[in-house]
C-alpha cells in the first residue's frame, strides 16, 4: 500500500462493501481463507503459453490478477502473505509455426518438440520458449509487477511435480473417467493424461498408455514410429501432462488459490477442477473474463499475431492507459485495436483528476486506485490527448516542438517542467497522428450553406476579444450554428429559449476543417490552437486548399 496511512479505517470500511470487481473477487478469497482456517500464504497464479510472442491478453491477465491481489491485501490488512506466480507452459510441444516469426522453415523441423527444445527463430536465446519467456518478463518488469516467474520445464525436470504426478498415476482411472466423456470417439482411443517425452526423437508424444505401474511410478506406451514398447517414469521431466490435467496438476502441487481465465476456457476450468479434487487438491478461486477482439471482431491470437502488440500500444500511449483498458469491464468483449487508444489515454487522466475529489467509497471504484495499488500520482493534464491529436491534425504537425509551440502560445503557464505528463503525451500524439490520423484524413468541400456558415464563424471569431477563453469561444460557435436553420435542434432548446444547436453543426466543422468525423469540444480546440490559426484554417477550407496532399 502507498496511501499516507496504510489502512485508514474509512478505507477498510469502504473496501468491505466496494462493488469494484477486484474487491468482489478478493472477498471470495477471504472466504476461502476463513473456511480453510490456514495461516499460510495465498498463491495467485497466471498462465502463459509461449507458443507465440507475448501479447496484450497475457499482460491483461497479470494486471488484473495483481489488482485482485492488492484488493485482498487491503481486505486482510496485509495480515496474510501473498505471492503471484507467472507460470509458463514452456514444456508444451510446438504444434504449429507462428505466422509472425522469422525463419519459419527452420522452425518447422522441430514441430512436436517442447518449446524449450525448439531453437529461437530470432537467434537471441537458447530456445523459442526461453526467448518468449524472456520477452514476457522484460515487459512485466517494465510495469513493475511483483511476481515470480516459473517454467514448466524447470518444475517438471527438478521434481517439483513428482509427488503429484505419482498421485495422478494412482488416480489414472478416475482422471480418465472425467476427461473421456468430453472427447470424440477417435480421440478417446488415443487419450492419456500423460504425454511422454520421446528419448529417441525428443518430441512430446500423444499416445495411449498400454500399461501402468503405480508402485514403480511408470507408464508404458508404443513408440508411434517403431511400434516398440517403451516404459518410462512419470517423474523427473520424462512426461508432461495434457493441458487440462496439467492445469489440475499445477493447482494441486503448488496450492494455487486464485487463477482467472478467459471465457473460452470455462469448460476447461470445470474439468481441471474435478481432476484437482481427484488428486486431493482444492481448485482455486477465479473468474472468467471476456476475450479481446481484433479490428475484424476476431479473437486475438499469439500465433496469428492479430490485434495489438504490447509494444504497439506503448508506442502511442502510456502504460497506465493500457492498465485502465484492462480494468474496465473485464467481463465484456472489447475490440483491442489502435482506435481504442486515444479514448483510453484521455480517460486515464479524467479518472486521475476525479480521484482527488472523491470519498473513499468512490475512490475504490476509480480505476486509478487499482492501477496504482492505492497510490495514484498527483499528476494533471491541461490538454487532453484527443485535443493534441486535433491540433496536430489542423496544423499537419508531426514534430513535438511545434505542438508544444501551439500549447505554450495560448497556455503560457503550461511548461515541460510543470507538466511532464503532457510532454510524454505530446510524443505519443505526434506518432499516433503520423501513423493513423494523417493517412485517413478526408476533407469535405463545403456546400453553399456551409460556406456561409464558415464565413459567419470567421467573422464571429474575429470579433472576439484577444483574451477570449474557451467558454466565450464555444458560445460564439453556438451562436453561429444557431443562426442557420439547418443546424437547429428543436428537441433541445437553449436555456434562454433560443433554438438548440444540432451536433451536425460540429460534425460539419470537423469534416471540413479537420478531415475527420469527430473532434473535441470546438471552443476548447480553438482556445489552444489559436483564434488566428483557426481563422486561417477556415480561409484555406473556403479556398479549397485542404486535402490530404496539401495538408
Amino acid at each position: 500500500m502507498t496511501d499516507s496511512a496504510p489502512f485508514p479505517p474509512e478505507l477498510l470500511a469502504a473496501a468491505r462493501v466496494s462493488k469494484a470487481w477486484p474487491f468482489e473477487e478478493a472477498r471470495k478469497l477471504v472466504a476461502r481463507v476463513e473456511r480453510a482456517g490456514f495461516d499460510g500464504e495465498v498463491l495467485f497464479e497466471t498462465g502463459y503459453g509461449p507458443s507465440g510472442l507475448p501479447h496484450i491478453g497475457t499482460f491483461g491477465e497479470v494486471a488484473r490478477t495483481t489488482m485482485v491481489r492488492h484488493a485482498f491485501r487491503v481486505l486482510t490488512a496485509d495480515s496474510v502473505p501473498t505471492r503471484l506466480l507467472c507460470f509458463s507452459d514452456d514444456m508444451d510441444g510446438l504444434r504449429k509455426v507462428p505466422d509472425n516469426v522469422p525463419n519459419r522453415e527452420a522452425l518447422a523441423a522441430h514441430l512436436g518438440k517442447p518449446l524449450t527444445a525448439v531453437p529461437d527463430p530470432f537467434g537471441e536465446y537458447e530456445s523459442f520458449g526461453a526467448g518468449n519467456n524472456a520477452r514476457l518478463r522484460i515487459f512485466l518488469d517494465r510495469f513493475g509487477f511483483d511476481y515470480e516467474f516459473a517454467s514448466a520445464t524447470g518444475y517438471y525436470r527438478s521434481g517439483r511435480f513428482d509427488e503429484t504426478l505419482l498421485r495422478m498415476l494412482a488416480a489414472y482411472d478416475e482422471v480418465m473417467a472425467i476427461i473421456l466423456p468430453t472427447l470424440g470417439p477417435e480421440r478417446r482411443e488415443t487419450y492419456a493424461p500423460f504425454l511422454p517425452i520421446s528419448e529417441r526423437t525428443g518430441t512430446v508424444l500423444q499416445v495411449p498408455m498400454i500399461a501402468r505401474d503405480p508402485a514403480a511410478g511408470t507408464v508404458t506406451y508404443r513408440d508411434p514410429d517403431t511400434v516398440d514398447e517403451v516404459t518410462t517414469p512419470v517423474t523427473g521431466g520424462r512426461v508432461k501432462c495434457q493441458w487440462k490435467a496439467d492445469w489440475a496438476l499445477r493447482w494441486t502441487a503448488l496450492g494455487v488459490d486464485y487463477e482467472m481465465a478467459g471465457k473460452d476456457l470455462i469448460d476447461s476450468v470445470l474439468l481441471s477442477s474435478r481432476i484437482s479434487k481427484a488428486l486431493g487438491g482444492t481448485p482455486p478461486e477465479g473468474f472468467n473474463y471476456e476475450l479481446f477482439l481484433d479490428e475484424e471482431g476476431q479473437k486475438i491470437s499469439k500465433s496469428k499475431g492479430n490485434g495489438l502488440t504490447i509494444e504497439e500500444w506503448l508506442r502511442y500511449a502510456s502504460p497506465e492507459s493500457l492498465s485502465l483498458f484492462m480494468f474496465q469491464k473485464p467481463k465484456a468483449a472489447k475490440r483491442l485495436y489502435f482506435d481504442v487508444i486515444p479514448r483510453a489515454a484521455d480517460e486515464y487522466y479524467q479518472f486521475l483528476d476525479g480521484y482527488r475529489r472523491q470519498d473513499w467509497g468512490n475512490r475504490l471504484s476509480n480505476p486509478v486506485w487499482h492501477i496504482h495499488e492505492g497510490g495514484p500520482p498527483d499528476e494533471r493534464l491541461p490538454v487532453p490527448f484527443s485535443m493534441l491529436l486535433n491540433i496536430a491534425s489542423a496544423g499537419n504537425t508531426e514534430e513535438p516542438e511545434i505542438l508544444w509551440g501551439y500549447v505554450t502560445r495560448h497556455l503560457p503557464e503550461v511548461t515541460r517542467e510543470r507538466y511532464p505528463a503532457l510532454d510524454r503525451l505530446i510524443g505519443y500524439a505526434v506518432r499516433y497522428f503520423h501513423d493513423f490520423v494523417k493517412p485517413n484524413k478526408r476533407f469535405r468541400v463545403p456546400d453553399a450553406v456551409e460556406r456561409e456558415a464558415l464565413e459567419a464563424l470567421d467573422s464571429a471569431l474575429a470579433a472576439l476579444p484577444e483574451d477570449a477563453d474557451a467558454e466565450a469561444i464555444q458560445a460564439a460557435v453556438y451562436d453561429v450554428g444557431r443562426s442557420f436553420e439547418r443546424y437547429h435542434n428543436p428537441e433541445k432548446p437553449g436555456p434562454d429559449g433560443r433554438p438548440g444547436v444540432a451536433l451536425t453543426w460540429f460534425s460539419t466543422l470537423y469534416e471540413i476543417l479537420l478531415g475527420q468525423e469527430r473532434g473535441p469540444r470546438f471552443g476548447s480546440f480553438v482556445a489552444v490552437y489559436g483564434v488566428p490559426e483557426t481563422r486561417a484554417l477556415i480561409a484555406r477550407a473556403l479556398a479549397g486548399e485542404l486535402s490530404p496532399a496539401s495538408g
